[in-house]
């Protein structure tokens, strides 16, 4: 594999997932402190769509104006319909989850996001397992470790290791009050990560028929924005909720139309077509060490060592990973460089 090469499909991939989970942590935040100040999440989902439709829209067209695409037929849109409505479906559940129990719930929950990819890309073979291959192996081991990483980081806090005289509200602290619903909040979430999951395998089906990752992210935002729009007018029916003025409340929209759904939604179509479903969904949970990390850099947040460790464990385990894949991958390229050798021969046996 060339220089160039690896770099495409090796180093890209990882920087950009990185990236856009350091972008999500930040859209967390700034929904967090909008929501203080009255925005909905019904209201927020709409125009987050709604924004990202016409942020993409140019840039579509542009992009793929010269290229050769399959024909745009009534299979497509369907597809991208109910690829919406999971979507859709998957942030309303959420919200409503955080609601009913805490953001740190939601976090460990998130925690089973690649374990839902990793056995739903199995059943429907878009991952290859063989438990004597060594890379299938590496996959399921680093798959096991990052989650577990994860998991130290929201059950296990342990003595503070950096201290910061900064008293700011932290990431992982629990919003929860005395009405909370914790076992509904919790059922909730994880309808929300399965639906997740659904979604990086259906979209990752998606672009393999048809290979335009911002056009399907286009009409994929439009279809939401449109399924959204009246179930979000009827859950929340007070017409000043859906005025927006010039405060944070318009900057967390923005912030989530252009960089979240936008952006973010661009990142992990391209990711689920030159990756697949497993390494996207692996990426969940480092959004809990990102997050963490910025608490303790940007809000004074106590760093402990339960959040040390599950990030080393963490780490590991996207190594483990990664090389799994990298080992996966070399080896189609080598089964192609050897049908492609003048030398190979015509005719081959195979085992039956």
């Amino acid at each position: 594999m060339g220089r160039g090469k690896y770099c495409y499909r090796e180093v890209m991939p990882f920087a950009a997932m990185v990236t856009v989970e350091c972008t999500n942590v930040g859209l967390s935040t700034l929904f967090k402190a909008a929501s203080s100040r009255g925005l909905s999440y019904q209201v927020f989902i709409v125009y987050s769509f709604a924004i990202a439709t016409l942020a993409l829209l140019p840039f579509a067209f542009f992009f793929h104006r010269k290229t050769s695409l399959p024909p745009f037929n009534f299979s497509l849109l369907w597809r991208i319909c109910l690829l919406a409505i999971l979507g859709f479906s998957a942030q309303m559940l959420g919200f409503k989850g955080i609601e009913y129990s805490s953001p740190s719930l939601g976090s460990a929950i998130s925690n089973l996001t690649p374990a839902f990819t990793f056995a739903l890309a199995i059943i429907t073979r878009m991952e290859k397992v063989t438990l004597r291959s060594a890379s299938s192996q590496a996959k399921i081991l680093g798959t096991i470790v990052s989650i577990s990483g994860a998991l130290v980081v929201v059950l296990y806090r342990g003595p503070a290791v950096l201290r910061t005289p900064s008293q700011s509200l932290s990431l992982n602290q629990p919003l929860t009050s005395p009405q909370s619903n914790w076992a509904l909040g919790g059922l909730l979430l994880t309808a929300d990560y399965l639906i997740i999951s659904v979604w990086y395998i259906f979209q990752a089906q998606l672009v393999r028929r048809y290979p335009a990752e911002l056009l399907v992210v286009c009409l994929y935002s439009l279809a939401v924005t449109i399924i959204s729009a009246p179930v979000c007018l009827l859950t929340e029916p007070d017409l000043n909720a859906w005025k927006l003025r010039a405060d944070l409340t318009l900057v967390a929209i923005l912030y989530s139309g252009v960089i979240g759904s936008s952006l973010g939604t661009v990142v992990h179509t391209w990711g689920l077509h030159l990756k697949g479903p497993v390494y996207v969904a692996l990426f969940r949970p480092l959004s809990i060490g990102i997050a963490t990390i910025m608490g303790v850099i940007f809000l004074g947040d106590t760093l402990y060592l339960g959040s040390v460790i599950g990030a080393i464990v963490i780490s590991v385990g996207f190594y483990v990973v990664i090389w799994g894949k990298a080992k996966e991958e070399m080896g189609k390229d080598v089964a192609v460089s050897d049908l492609e050798s003048p030398n190979a021969p015509l005719l081959r046996s195979y085992p039956s």
